[in-house]
């Protein structure tokens, strides 16, 4: 999924902040601390994933796909 293409509306607030962050930081990796953990969204999550070799999840963030 490109972030240009989506409307930020359809997404969660913390989604939303995550869209704006990489467009102002687009070869950053951006992690966000969620109670104990670290997640990644969109493509930060498959570089993760592929490099780290951990497993891809996802999550309903307001949007017709998991993030």
């Amino acid at each position: 999924m490109n972030l240009k293409d989506v409307d930020k509306s359809q997404f969660t607030p913390m989604i939303q902040q995550y869209i704006d962050c990489k467009e102002n930081y687009p070869d950053a990796i951006v992690f966000y601390r969620i109670g104990d953990f670290y997640e990644m969204f969109f493509e930060d999550a498959y570089i993760a994933s592929t490099e780290l070799e951990i497993a891809l999840t996802g999550k309903d963030a307001g949007y017709k796909e998991r993030v």
